[in-house]
């Protein structure tokens, strides 16, 4: 198949969503099909290039910053990338479109359906979904909704990453998406090493947003600082000096190291010298890097929110803690440094988890959504 990948954002610029798109867009090309992204454009990253067989195409897109988007830079991308895509479904004339994130992903691919007849895929993460990010989107769908679901509705097939997202996009459309979820390439053989010094290794691997709750993670390892702890943050965003004041605060700082955005090569170090990943998050879809922990044998410990229900087994490979729950979440970090026995066993589990999540077969039912979908077109 020819398929037209249309994405907002594609390593490096974004988070999960554009690692999701890029996983299967790399695969799919390897599998023989001919790939072609459209997306944006940040910094001095190159109008077009091939990357791992994938014909990655870039429009400057208003956004200012790899790791954020804001409503307003959303809005950008759709007025640059309206003609592009059009021009692409035009020319090129793809069998397919995969579509990811409904919102402000979607009107684009939208409009070159409705002047193209080229059929899409549609693949919902969370934030494109009403009620899936309330604490930074609500506001924004009180303004689109009532536009939205005509991108739903025309969709040759909408799958969904979770079955918590599923269930929001079947309460706010009435849709039943297929739930396809994340995937990942490889799995490690046995959990990480543990430290020599017997101190417990913390990650917190995402976005420094409100969604993520960073602030709240500084005030719980604040409340730890009497026990055997180093944690890295990896990732950036708009809160990032609100939790280097948080950990400076409770006398933490020096104790935890903030590198900012991670390439990938880092990211896969650094979880090969980790214990626990931890993630205190308000919402989440079904998070890559929750997956990517548990496919390097990571313990996790995260809030208890849908979204985490696929990957987090409570008791299992890890801790599930009330939102905001600072007691607990001291609880469940003091019993990973008290019992290690248990947190090897942990660790284990997740090894085993991740096997749900082997990209391979993930890819093999994106295969057939899209090959079907392309049906259409054809009839």
């Amino acid at each position: 198949m020819k398929i037209l990948v249309v994405n907002y954002e594609y390593p490096p610029v974004g988070g999960g969503g554009g690692r999701v798109a890029a996983q299967i867009a790399v695969e799919l090309a390897r599998r023989g099909h001919e790939v072609r992204v459209q997306t944006s454009r940040t910094g001095g990253l190159p109008r077009r290039q091939m990357i791992s067989g994938v014909d990655v195409r870039r429009v400057f897109s208003f956004r200012r910053a790899p790791d954020t988007c804001s409503v307003p830079e959303m809005a950008g991308y759709v007025i640059a990338n309206v003609r592009p895509v059009w021009q692409a479904a035009r020319s090129w004339r793809p069998d397919v479109m995969h579509v990811h994130f409904a919102v402000p992903t979607g009107p684009v691919a939208w409009w070159a359906h409705r002047v193209t007849g080229i059929p899409y895929v549609l693949t919902a993460h969370l934030g494109d979904v009403p009620g899936g990010a309330p604490e930074q989107t609500d506001h924004l769908f009180r303004m689109v909704k009532p536009l939205t679901g005509m991108i739903w509705r025309d969709a040759a097939a909408v799958t969904a990453v979770s079955t918590h997202v599923a269930s929001l996009a079947k309460a706010a459309y009435g849709i039943d998406a297929e739930v396809i979820p994340n995937g990942i390439a490889g799995i490690a053989a046995v959990p990480p090493e543990p430290a020599p010094d017997g101190t417990l290794r913390l990650l917190f691997l995402g976005r420094l947003s409100v969604q993520k709750n960073p602030v709240f993670l500084a005030r719980v390892l604040g409340a730890l600082r009497g026990r055997p702890w180093r944690a890295i943050f990896l990732g950036d965003g708009p809160l990032r000096a609100a939790v280097r004041e948080e950990l400076d605060r409770a006398g933490v700082a020096d104790r935890c190291e903030m590198r900012g955005w991670a390439e990938e090569t880092e990211v896969r170090a650094v979880l090969g010298r980790s214990d626990v990943l931890v993630m205190p998050s308000l919402s989440e879809g079904l998070p890559v890097a929750a997956i990517e922990a548990a496919a390097h044998g990571l313990a996790i410990c995260g809030s208890a929110i849908p979204g985490l229900r696929d990957v987090l087994e409570v008791g299992v490979n890890g801790w599930s803690c009330p939102v905001n729950d600072e007691a607990a979440w001291v609880c469940a970090l003091g019993q990973a440094m008290e019992d290690h026995a248990g947190l090897r066993r942990k660790q284990a589990a997740s090894l085993q988890i991740a096997a749900k999540f082997d990209l391979s077969g993930i890819v093999d039912a994106y295969e057939r959504t899209l090959a079907a979908a392309a049906l259409r077109k054809k009839a």
